[in-house]
């Protein structure tokens, strides 16, 4: 192997790991749900403190929003995660984050929370129907 094949490939092994940390620190998983703000924000706590057991490091619940110390399966290290409930229309949006895990760490708890959002409060209430346009839709003519 040449010195310049070797250089090239330091080159693009470096330049292909800065890509990976970018978009590793700017992941996150979302989700859109249609039980309430407050349903799916007090899902979140309990399932984050109460079923996996992780610290809370900071909650809001007007903001819906929480911090937490994540501990990946079968690791003693940990890693700060946030959990994000906004509203959204007829529906919210959950956001997870995991900045220095893979992305299906994040999934796996929105999966989780899902399901303990169905288990809690059942199926979600299914959506209005679009409201007319507003207008003579529907008027009469009356001549």
């Amino acid at each position: 192997m040449s010195l310049r094949s070797y250089l090239f490939g330091a080159a693009c092994s470096v330049a292909l790991a800065g890509l990976l940390v970018a978009a590793d620190v700017e992941a996150r998983a979302e989700k859109a749900s249609r039980y309430s703000k407050t349903q799916t924000y007090n899902g979140a706590l309990r399932y984050v403190r109460v079923d996996l057991g992780y610290e809370i490091t900071e909650k809001d619940s007007d903001a819906a929003y929480l911090l937490f110390r994540y501990q990946p399966p079968g690791r003693k290290d940990t890693t700060h995660g946030s959990i994000e409930v906004i509203e959204n229309g007829d529906d919210v949006k959950i956001f997870v984050q995991l900045p220095k895990m893979p992305s299906y760490h994040e999934r796996v708890l929105i999966d989780g929370l899902m399901r303990k959002l169905r288990t809690e409060y059942g199926k979600p209430p299914d959506k209005a129907p679009p409201e007319p346009p507003a207008g003579d839709a529907g008027a009469d003519d009356e001549n």
